[in-house]
């Protein structure tokens, strides 16, 4: 039994690798991927492999995978590759693998300067590729730092600008901030809606050069071949769409494409390599067959496809509904026992400070009751010093009259008597101011009594009333949440292929389309934004071609479909007697 071979295909999110015979096709291994990922939209894909002469290539699904020049690795290696590119990613790409997967890849091409994009316009796309990744911002989860390890921007964005790794992050969080609520499968298709107005996107340059000798560089994308100067990628000077080709062919490094309209000369032009011829057939091919699929009724498959897709979205959406909805019961539900649990607070607050103005009232009827009491003995003593006094009194006017009676019978002298008299009187007097001092006195503390006696009874009344005051709520109960190239065995060097012309719609609506930022003011707002904000930061002195380029065309008002109508202007004859005359 043949020894089987091993392999090993890394598409953009997974490593895959399969053993396969010896006699395993192309197509059946990359039918076998297919199966694997999930992917039904298989016309977009190809396998990618590099030859034994260190060249990039399809590999070809008519053959055997060993026949073919792949370099002998073990296992051996491929890529699950996006080979053309849809018109409008929003109207063509139905799976979410697939927009998964061509999103993976136009950021590849976009953080490696494959794709030349703005630094506006990056930084915008990376807020996109966050929230794809991360979800909604949440500043508890989402700390400084998040996006340190992350691959953000082009490198030479980050070196045109002043400004460190910290900033740049505070810059895109503020974006990311602002997609909140968006599905990270709708911030993907943002970015590739953003992403498909970028010049670059989508293209398959090849240098050749015309019949006078000029190097010129031939643009293969999904709408139709470009004509570019050498040192120009973004703005094509010539154009030709698909629907106004009929053949098709190479004989060695010339390149012939021959027009529908019979009045039109060839369109010829030169390929360094005749590799290169075979690539620039092979992907004619493909991009011209599917220019003439979009604009035919979409077949049974597509159809069964699209409406699959739209019941997984609404099924989706309502999903979203049911959690988001839940989501926000759960939030009232927490802010309700929120506001239990600050009324619980501030009952126990009031109970502590009914119980510390308690200890306070019965800390000041004890103090009152030892003042009264404390009145009390005072009285007391007051009381019983005014008896004393009133006694003495009482013995002094006894012994007044019974000197007076004593001075009558023993008939003292006049001076004796009245002496004595006098001193008696003088203190009679005296005892009478001390016993009236003492009265009022007795009176004085028996005021203050009654008003101690007042402020007891207070007090007692309102400790009463703390005492009675209802006991606080019990806390709440817990919620119970429930390219194509050569092969080694294949050297013809002459290849031609007629391209279906019939049966299809012709609209050419891509001449009409405008870019995603012209329609949508949101993302011209955020934009303009962008533009001031790192202007200020911006080193004029590293700008690059393709920037000097950009600046050029935004200052003269072109985009990328503005440029396609005008490179398509006049009849395929005269754009291609100016394609000779460069």
């Amino acid at each position: 039994m043949p020894k089987a071979v091993n392999v090993r295909v890394t598409s953009m999110d997974a490593e895959l690798e399969f053993a396969i015979q010896p006699s395993t096709t192309g197509k059946q291994l990359f039918d076998q991927v297919l199966k694997t990922i999930g992917v039904r939209e298989t016309w977009y894909f190809g396998l990618q492999y590099v030859d034994t002469k260190g060249y990039s290539n399809w590999l070809k699904l008519d053959k055997k995978v060993s026949s073919q020049d792949v370099k002998k690795d073990n296992p051996l290696q491929f890529k699950f590759r996006a080979k053309f590119f849809p018109e409008d990613v929003s109207e063509e790409l139905i799976q979410e693998v697939t927009q998964k997967l061509f999103f993976l890849q136009v950021k590849e091409g976009i953080l490696g300067d494959e794709i030349y994009c703005p630094p506006e316009t990056a930084v915008l796309l990376a807020s996109y590729a966050v929230q794809a990744k991360f979800g909604d911002y949440d500043k508890e989860v989402h700390r400084p730092g998040y996006l340190v390890s992350e691959r953000m921007l082009p490198q030479r964005v980050m070196e045109q600008h002043k400004l460190s790794k910290e900033q740049w992050e505070e810059r895109i969080q503020v974006w990311h901030e602002e997609h909140s609520g968006m599905l990270r499968e709708d911030a993907m298709l943002e970015y590739l809606k953003i992403s498909q107005d970028l010049e670059m996107y989508g293209v398959n340059y090849f240098d050749i050069k015309n019949k006078k000798g000029t190097e010129l560089r031939l643009g293969v994308d999904a709408l139709g071949l470009n004509i570019y100067e050498k040192d120009d990628k973004l703005t094509p000077k010539i154009g030709f769409p698909w629907s106004e080709i009929r053949n098709i062919s190479f004989n060695d490094k010339k390149f012939i494409i021959k027009p529908i309209d019979k009045k039109s000369p060839d369109f010829v032009f030169y390929a360094p390599r005749l590799r290169i011829n075979k690539s620039i057939l092979q992907l004619c091919m493909g991009n011209h067959d599917l220019y003439m699929r979009r604009r035919k009724p979409d077949t049974i498959e597509v159809q069964q496809m699209k409406a699959q897709a739209r019941e997984e979205k609404q099924q989706k959406q309502m999903e979203r509904a049911h959690l988001e909805n839940e989501k926000k019961k759960r939030e009232a539900i927490e802010k309700e026992k929120e506001q239990m649990e600050r009324e619980k607070q501030e009952l126990m607050m009031r109970l502590y400070q009914f119980e510390e103005k308690t200890k306070k009232a019965e800390k000041d009827l004890q103090d009152q009751l030892q003042r009264a009491m404390m009145l009390e003995q005072e009285r007391r003593r007051a009381e019983e010093e005014a008896a004393r006094l009133e006694a003495e009194r009482q013995a002094a006017l006894l012994a007044k009259e019974e000197l007076a009676r004593q001075a009558e019978s023993q008939l003292k002298t006049q001076e004796q008597l009245a002496s004595e008299l006098a001193e008696h009187s003088a203190k009679i007097a005296l005892l009478e101011e001390a016993r009236r001092r003492k009265e009022e006195e007795a009176r004085t503390w028996q005021n203050r009594a009654v008003e101690a006696q007042d402020d007891l009874m207070k007090t007692k009344e309102e400790l009463h009333m703390v005492m009675t005051v209802p006991p606080p709520p019990p806390p709440p109960p817990a919620y119970n949440h429930r390219d194509d190239n050569s092969d080694s065995e294949d050297n013809n060097s002459t290849n031609s292929t007629d391209l279906a012309v019939d049966g299809f719609n012709d609209h050419r609506n891509e001449e009409q389309r405008v870019t995603e930022v012209e329609k949508n003011e949101r993302v011209q707002k955020q934009l303009r934004t962008l533009t001031s904000e790192l202007a200020q930061a911006r080193d004029e002195s590293k700008n690059t071609q393709n920037d000097l380029l950009h600046s050029e065309n935004v200052r003269a008002g072109r985009d990328k479909y503005k440029t396609l109508r005008q490179i398509r202007q006049g009849n395929t004859k005269q754009r291609i007697d100016e394609f000779e005359a460069l």
